[in-house]
């Protein structure tokens, strides 16, 4: 009881997080800031070191944890956003030229909790979890510019799924989600903009296989999640009237594999390949193409308590290089120009990062620390007459508590 009194105690404060952009892929920010998966560059398709990834990941590995296990986890992200609007500005819609302007939005922490518990002890072969995730997220703040005219623009989502898996046969798992999320988007069009939100439902499937000789190989598919955002923006030339805005977060296909055979066992390495599909995406699609992303990632067993972990990841640039006069549903003042814009307020054009990571078991009986921290290479690019550079870092922690067969079975310590 203690145990659950401190872990809902702590549930309190971190349900007022919410999240920035930094490490995702487009918008998504999938496992990159999971405990253990945080310090592998994201890699838990197949064999994933933390409940939340299972769970969030693929849902066929939660038949990977057995008993009871609660996990939960923090972490800061802290972007570093600059903007420039070469001469002349574009036309349209009332934005000025200016030089390297840094963003003022803040960097904000993002939190994710998870549950796991599995049925063995009444004869299923059957696992089911329930997890609170922080699923996407982007934002910029230059209202402190005023030849911006008042630009800014954020979009952040929480998913509330829950899930099981079934062990079909000794190598075979299979396993399904169902998310609930909320997403709250605010502008991005520079005009008379305002906050709004909506639902929606997001579903995932996926299957795990035991290749042997210590090989995992895990595949999934993520359903869209699809928000109409009701009355968010008007235009000078009728103040009165809004205007909805779609906007989808994209369909997902990936595919991992794990091996755990070199140094005697000691060292998992695994590798992701991630599709997102923001193409066939409401407002994302107009202004990212289709993306691919690798994630490397190694844990090695330090001893039975210790493990320390590493990652790199890849990811293809989705910006387009043309975009139409349209975003959304909506046809803003300046057309083109207008798109070109905001493009570069959504500007998903980091390629490289790092991570690593450690954990220690046991730190309290029953009890799991990990500690994460990565870092995303500047980049730059133009759209238009507007340039944007983005880099980061983040850290985090979190804490799982295993109980039952779960303490002393679980993913992270096979």
């Amino acid at each position: 009881m203690r145990k659950f009194f401190i872990a809902f105690t702590v549930l309190g404060i971190v349900l007022q997080a919410g999240l920035a952009r930094g490490q995702s892929f487009g918008v998504e920010l999938m496992n990159n800031i999971m405990p253990a998966s945080g310090g592998m560059a994201g890699a838990s398709i197949a064999r994933p070191q933390d409940v939340q990834s299972a769970i969030y990941g693929n849902p066929a590995t939660m038949s990977q944890y057995q008993g009871t296990h609660f996990a939960m986890s923090g972490s800061w992200i802290e972007p570093t956003y600059n903007l420039s609007v070469g001469t002349p500005p574009p036309s349209g819609f009332n934005v000025g030229s200016f030089t390297n302007a840094k963003s003022d939005a803040q960097g904000i922490a993002a939190a994710n909790i998870g549950l796991t518990q599995d049925f063995s002890a009444l004869g299923m072969p059957l696992t089911v979890g329930m997890g609170l995730m922080a699923g996407a997220g982007a934002g910029v703040d230059f209202r402190h510019v005023p030849a911006s005219n008042g630009t800014h623009t954020s979009l952040v989502a929480l998913d509330i799924g829950t899930g099981a898996a079934l062990q079909v046969t000794d190598r075979l798992s299979a396993g399904a989600t169902l998310s609930l999320t909320s997403c709250t988007m605010d502008g991005p069009f520079v005009d008379i903009t305002g906050s709004s939100s909506d639902y929606a439902l997001r579903t995932s499937v996926g299957l795990n296989y035991d290749l042997g000789a210590d090989t995992s190989l895990g595949t999934y598919w993520k359903s869209q999640a699809k928000y109409t955002f009701e009355n968010a923006v008007a235009f000078p030339l009728d103040p009165t009237t809004y205007f909805d805005v779609k906007a989808d977060r994209p369909e997902i296909l990936g595919l991992g594999i794990a091996n755990s055979t070199l140094l005697d066992g000691r060292l998992l390495l695994a590798l992701d390949a991630v599709y997102q599909m923001y193409t066939e995406s409401a407002m994302f699609g107009a202004i990212f193409h289709d993306q691919w992303a690798l994630q490397l990632g190694a844990q090695y067993t330090v001893s039975d308590k210790i493990h320390v972990r590493a990652g790199y990841a890849w990811n293809e640039n989705p910006m387009r290089d043309l975009v139409g006069s349209g975003l959304g549903g909506v046809l803003p003042p300046g057309g083109i120009n207008h798109v070109e814009y905001i493009q570069a307020l959504f500007a998903a054009i980091p390629q490289h990062r790092i991570t690593a990571g450690v954990s220690a078991k046991d730190v309290l009986p029953g009890v799991d620390l990990d500690f994460f921290a990565g870092g995303m290479f500047e980049a730059t690019e133009t759209f238009g007459v507007t340039t944007a550079s983005l880099k980061g870092y983040w850290l985090g922690t979190g804490l799982t508590w295993h109980f039952g067969r779960g303490a002393a079975e679980c993913g992270s310590w096979k």
